[in-house]
C-alpha cells in the first residue's frame, strides 16, 4: 500500500508541476482547447492539423515571445498593438492568435482563426 501512495504523490508532483510551468493559460474557444488538451479536432481544418499542433506545442513551450519567431511563422504584433495581441501564420488566412504577457511568459486567449 506504501507504494501506492508513493507513486499516486509521484504523479500528483507531476501534474501540479507541469501545471506551474503551463505557457498557454486560456483558450478562445473550447474547439482549440479542446484539441489541444484531447487531440479532438471538430472544427480545425484537417489540413491545419499537424501545423496547428506544431504551433500549440511551440507556444505551450515558449519562455519568451522571441521563442514563436521561428522560420516561417511570420510572428507579429496586431493592431492595436497595446492590446499586445500576436499572431502566427498556419497557412492562407489561418492564424493563430494569443496575447502573451511579459512579466508572466505566458499566452493568454489562444485563437484559431481566419485572419482576413
Amino acid at each position: 500500500m506504501l507504494s501506492i501512495t508513493i507513486l499516486q504523490n509521484q504523479i500528483l508532483y507531476g501534474i501540479i508541476q507541469r501545471n506551474l510551468d503551463e505557457m498557454i493559460i486560456t483558450f478562445k474557444k473550447k474547439q482549440l482547447e479542446d484539441f489541444f488538451y484531447d487531440g479532438k479536432n471538430k472544427g480545425i481544418n484537417p489540413q491545419h492539423i499537424h501545423k496547428v499542433s506544431r504551433i500549440l506545442d511551440r507556444l505551450h513551450s515558449s519562455k519568451a515571445i522571441k521563442d514563436m519567431n521561428f522560420p516561417g511563422s511570420n510572428l507579429h504584433l496586431l493592431e492595436p498593438k497595446k492590446d499586445k495581441r500576436w499572431a502566427v501564420n498556419i497557412s492562407g488566412n489561418w492564424r493563430i492568435t494569443f496575447i502573451w504577457n511579459d512579466n508572466d511568459n505566458d499566452a493568454y486567449d489562444v485563437n484559431y482563426t481566419d485572419y482576413h
